[in-house]
């Protein structure tokens, strides 16, 4: 189908195929050596857990990252590599499952990753920031815009999605929506694009060199926020957040409001 080549990422990047494995063994490595508490419940489900990691100093505030995978795949296992640039930074950074489609709608996963921010926003004090990965993005632009009206929302400074999927109406057109189980309504009710901007800083981050949906939805996106849109260069769908982990890099001082100057904490 049109759509389904239009969303398709990992044929059109090297080695795609790959990458779950890399990211899942740059995970557990970063694991056994971070000072981190795992598996820390905001709901009774089983895949209703996030990790929570803390830097060596008391916390400057807490980054929450939402992992992508189409709402279909993933956990929050493949990921923890992620927390290293914000970590230095003196940053903690809680990174949540939640429940797959079919089991969940993607009206229910965006419910779930709100409680899972007011149970982190109960665990560190201090700004909150936003950010996550394709679907992790809509996510997080979602509950950064629409809800819930819930007390951490004051602390929110910051949403950042990376590579969003900021118009969910496309999707009903595909294969892997028979696992998403989309309508018209719900699509529209669940894109970005839809949505008012969240009150606080937003800046949007793709790849210049991702699949031209990506691209556009980014761009649709930051025009109708009116907040910036970041197009890194040399950056596809699968490395654009690879920047996470570097506590210099450009997505971390961004996600983190640092400058190049800044020292890393540590």
């Amino acid at each position: 189908m049109e759509f389904d080549d239009a969303f398709a990422n990992a044929a059109y990047i090297a080695d795609g195929a790959r990458y779950p494995d890399k990211w899942a063994a740059q995970a557990a490595q970063f694991r056994a050596s971070a000072r981190h508490e795992p598996d820390i419940p905001y709901g009774a489900g089983a895949r209703l857990r996030f990790d929570l990691f803390h830097p060596v100093r008391p916390a400057r505030g807490v980054v929450v990252f939402v992992h992508g995978g189409y709402w279909r795949m993933f956990d929050k296992s493949y990921w923890s590599h992620l927390a290293a640039g914000p970590l230095a930074l003196g940053w903690a950074v809680a990174i949540p499952s939640y429940d797959l489609c079919p089991q969940a709608t993607i009206t229910q996963i965006g419910d779930q990753i709100a409680s899972a921010v007011s149970v982190v926003a109960q665990r560190v004090s201090g700004p909150i920031r936003l950010t996550g990965h394709s679907a992790g993005a809509q996510l997080v632009a979602r509950i950064g815009a629409i809800g819930p009206n819930a007390a951490w929302k004051s602390r929110l400074t910051g949403v950042f999605p990376i590579s969003p999927v900021a118009d969910l109406t496309p999707l009903c057109r595909t294969t892997m929506n028979a696992d998403l189980g989309l309508d018209a309504q719900e699509a529209h009710a669940q894109s970005p694009l839809n949505m008012p901007a969240p009150a606080c800083k937003v800046e949007i981050w793709v790849g210049a060199d991702e699949r031209p949906v990506f691209i556009e939805q980014s761009q649709y996106l930051a025009k109708y926020w009116g907040c910036g849109l970041i197009l890194e260069h040399g950056k596809h769908h699968f490395n654009i957040i690879e920047g996470l982990s570097d506590p210099i890099g450009a997505l971390t001082r961004a996600v983190c409001y640092e400058e190049i100057h800044v020292a890393p904490i540590g």
